[in-house]
């Protein structure tokens, strides 16, 4: 009976023991589950499977990413990362909006001057701001991926002032800060699905749209719109997002080293997105499309006054994040 006693307590000790184990390292518990809009072949989803395969070596947390949206769409996903059903995923700062709104910054015409400096900012003071507002929401940002500049494009001439828009019908996507951009410049702006556009072009339903070179080239738009001109007017970057529930279940040297993955990660995919982009620009111009640089942007930025004093009127909590993006170098 004794021995069955000390047999009993042995056993409960090794439970405790093994349930502090478990939860000292909550989160080889299971395996991680990463969400991607993207198909398996692109920049960014050879950068999470970079950040997911240095996780796995180096903090010894296996998981998979899940490629094609098919987990669910992005608004259901980036809610799922917060309430940690999805340990990781990597989010456009468009839709991001929703939970988080001081992310719809970056969703201003010509906030940023260039890539280079949304790179600069992003890395810097500006996109710590926007990394506490996630965290706030539980969400930890890991790094900020390229997503290209989105450049006008169409089928009558080239771009090189704003008034070269006035007059022109232009699909852009379903948004007031969007659908303001066009007007402020005269266009006519037509929201629309994406998939409508080529056939859209073709017809004379709409003149043009707008979008990043892989997105022109890989759907054919450049066969209907022949002026492609680099007016970069909306760079939103894509975020390389953690749950914070699943952050905060690491130890200390765990959430070193997936920082430290996610540095690498977003490293690697802005070099490959470049490298996308430039074998894009090279398609179309053998295509024959014209393609014209706009290398003073001020006017286009001058335009945008009343979008700005719209989003500020409705937004002024957003005054001081708007300016310290605004007034960078």
């Amino acid at each position: 009976m004794k021995l069955s006693k000390n047999f009993a307590s042995l056993a409960l000790k090794a439970t405790f023991v093994a349930s502090m184990a478990l939860a000292a390292t909550g989160a080889q518990a299971k395996d991680w589950r990463g969400w991607n809009i993207h198909v398996e072949d692109y920049p960014v989803s050879h950068g999470m499977e970079a950040f997911m395969a240095e996780v796995t070596e180096k903090a010894g947390i296996g998981g998979k990413v899940f490629h094609a949206g098919v987990l669910g769409s992005q608004p259901d996903a980036i809610e799922q990362v917060r309430l940690g059903i999805i340990d990781f995923g990597v989010f456009s700062l468009g839709p991001m909006g929703q939970a988080v709104p001081a992310t719809n910054v970056v969703s201003l015409p010509f906030i940023f001057k260039s890539v280079p400096q949304m790179y600069e900012l992003m890395d810097g003071e500006p996109g710590a701001a926007l990394n506490a507002a996630l965290e706030e929401k539980g969400i930890v940002a890991l790094g900020y991926y390229d997503a290209g500049a989105r450049s006008f494009y169409n089928s009558i001439k080239p771009i090189n002032t704003p008034d070269d828009v006035a007059g022109m019908k232009v699909r852009v996507m379903n948004n007031d800060l969007f659908v303001g951009m066009i007007e402020a410049m005269g266009g006519n702006a037509t929201p629309m699905a994406f998939a409508e556009v080529y056939q859209s072009i073709k017809t004379g339903v709409v003149d043009g749209a707008e979008n990043n070179p892989p997105s022109y080239e890989s759907t054919s738009h450049f066969e209907v719109a022949k002026y492609y001109s680099m007016s970069e007017h909306l760079i939103i970057p894509e975020c390389l997002c953690m749950s914070k529930k699943t952050f905060d279940a690491l130890t200390p040297e765990q959430q070193d080293i997936v920082r430290a993955a996610g540095k690498a990660s977003t490293d690697l995919q802005r070099k490959l997105w470049q490298e996308r982009e430039a074998a894009s620009m090279e398609t179309v111009k053998a295509g024959g499309t014209t393609v014209n640089s706009i290398e003073d942007k001020s006017a286009f930025q001058a335009a945008m006054v009343p979008v700005y004093d719209a989003y500020l009127a409705a937004n002024p909590e957003m005054t001081d994040l708007v300016n310290l993006f605004r007034n960078a170098e």
